[in-house]
């Protein structure tokens, strides 16, 4: 695996974990690492969402060229 795919991978998961504890806990662990929302949290959310659609797009154009 790439380093970009690395990096994509464990952004994916620090997000599914993220998502994870705030719906079972109710506690947003972002906001709590970083402040409140501001330019960070928000960058941290925008850089997890690009990082799952580059695994969406990435496993259809690998089930493409099978």
């Amino acid at each position: 695996m790439s380093a970009m795919g690395w990096i994509v991978w464990v952004l994916v998961v620090i997000g599914a974990l993220a998502w994870g504890v705030l719906g079972f806990f109710q506690y947003n662990i972002v906001v709590a690492i970083f402040g409140s929302i501001n330019g960070a949290v928000r960058i941290i959310y925008a850089l997890v969402g690009l990082a799952g659609l580059w695994m969406l797009v990435s496993a259809f154009m690998s089930s493409e060229k099978e």
